[in-house]
């Protein structure tokens, strides 16, 4: 069997420490499927307007060359509990491949290539795209499922706050991003530490990297600070 990726996404995800658990809890996180030149015929779109949610099958580029067991520890578990690998959402599956409903935000032609933008991703970037199908309501939504261990949606209540130096940092960055606050905001809210470290206090101080972006934060009294705000100088 031969699979070939119909191209592959930017996204603001530069690492996988911060990517939400699902898609669709950041709706902030938009990104753009760069079509390869086989596949950037724009008739391979017609009508794709329509649908206002899209399918993506795609790779875990990243962990695909690491194998798989048969059972894993979700992070929804603690990280401690195993459960079998199809009974998960795991990235160290067999052939490798997830699957993600994103919004469809319209596509364009620039130059030569055809790029789709797409919102609500929890893809990291550079990620190979598989393939694209219409999400159908009437057909992907199933009411009264049930979701067993992961019946909860994920994420705290926790404040978001900014140091007066990520605030000011803020400030010249919102400029480029308007809706960098939210952004990183939405982020935070999913709390992005490792189970094992899902505590109320945490002296530790986490790095993330959203888009060309550092950012430093730590969990005090309840409150996810954000301490600083760094361009990555490429």
């Amino acid at each position: 069997m031969e699979i070939t990726p119909i191209g592959y996404i930017n996204s603001p995800y530069k690492q996988k420490f911060a990517i939400p658990r699902q898609p669709g809890l950041v709706p902030e996180a938009t990104g753009e499927i760069i079509f390869s030149e086989d596949f950037s015929d724009p008739n391979c779109l017609r009508e794709i307007e329509q649908f206002s949610h899209l399918w993506l099958i795609f790779q875990f580029h990243e962990t695909v060359d690491k194998g798989w067991t048969p059972t894993v520890q979700p992070p929804r578990l603690g990280g401690k509990e195993k459960v079998g690998v199809f009974a998960s959402r795991s990235t160290f599956r067999p052939n490798g491949l997830g699957l993600s409903v994103v919004t469809n935000l319209g596509w364009e032609q620039q130059g030569s290539t055809l790029v789709l933008k797409v919102g609500g991703i929890d893809l990291l970037d550079k990620t190979p795209v598989i393939d694209i199908k219409p999400y159908l309501p009437y057909a992907d939504t199933v009411p009264d499922a049930s979701s067993g261990y992961a019946e909860e949606k994920p994420g705290h209540d926790h404040d978001i706050v900014f140091s007066p130096e990520a605030e000011a940092a803020l400030l010249k960055l919102e400029k480029e991003n308007p809706d960098l606050r939210a952004f990183i905001t939405s982020v935070l809210k999913q709390d992005p530490r490792p189970a094992w470290r899902k505590k109320p206090e945490d002296a530790k101080s986490y790095g993330m990297a959203l888009m060309d972006i550092n950012i430093k934060w730590c969990i005090y009294n309840n409150q996810v600070k954000v301490l600083r705000l760094e361009k990555i100088i490429s």
